[in-house]
């Protein structure tokens, strides 16, 4: 049977998440898309289960752009803009951590999977964490693939698969809009690095714990 799954993400003036083209402050503008995916993930999983609400200040129910601006600018202390970017999973853990201190929140666990493992072990980790209702941040660095040129050295979300008779299709959310996308082209960079993805799980679900 093929697989598929779309998460019910939230929306903001009529568009899935948040938009980092509507940040004011210009760095955060230019470079805050890891603070941005880190907000999804806060905002997606504060209005879908109570035991998460306090990941964000607000109503997850009604996100307004100005609310989405100002929770961003609580975030950017956690994971600020940087000359070279937010450009090892590590240091995007380390600042989502950092935040989920600031709050007392200790609920969530966050691993690194790189994208120089296995394209099977890649996609089915991908497919792991949207069947268990999370978004998956992902971390692209540079691409061989000029159609993906908005994606290279980019923070943004996948919310969704499918599998296809051409492989698996990924759906990402950034910048206020939804795109699907072959995960193998993603995966296959043509570069040593390739960035990777944040598995999220439950504190208490998370494997060897």
């Amino acid at each position: 049977m093929t697989r598929r799954k779309i998460l019910d993400y939230f929306m903001i003036d009529n568009a899935p998440g948040g938009n980092q083209d509507d940040l004011i402050e210009w760095d955060m503008n230019r470079g805050g898309c890891g603070a941005v995916t880190a907000c999804d993930v806060c905002m997606f999983l504060a209005g879908k289960h109570e035991r998460f609400r306090n990941l964000y200040p607000n109503n997850p129910h009604n996100i307004s752009r100005n609310d989405f601006i100002n929770f961003a600018s609580m975030m950017k202390p956690y994971l600020s803009p940087r000359y070279h970017g937010i450009d090892f999973l590590e240091t995007y853990i380390c600042g989502f951590y950092d935040y989920l201190h600031s709050i007392n929140n200790h609920s969530l666990t966050l691993e690194g999977l790189a994208g120089t493992v296995s394209y099977d072990i890649f996609a089915e980790a991908i497919i792991d964490q949207i069947d268990r209702n999370f978004p998956v941040p992902y971390l692209m660095l540079m691409h061989k693939d000029p159609e993906l040129d908005d994606f290279t050295w980019h923070w943004f979300n996948l919310a969704g698969y499918e599998e296809t008779a051409s492989g698996l299709q990924v759906m990402t959310v950034t910048y206020g809009e939804y795109l699907w996308f072959s995960l193998r082209n993603m995966w296959d960079t043509g570069h040593r690095r390739r960035g990777g993805i944040i598995r999220i799980y439950e504190h208490a679900q998370c494997p060897g714990i």
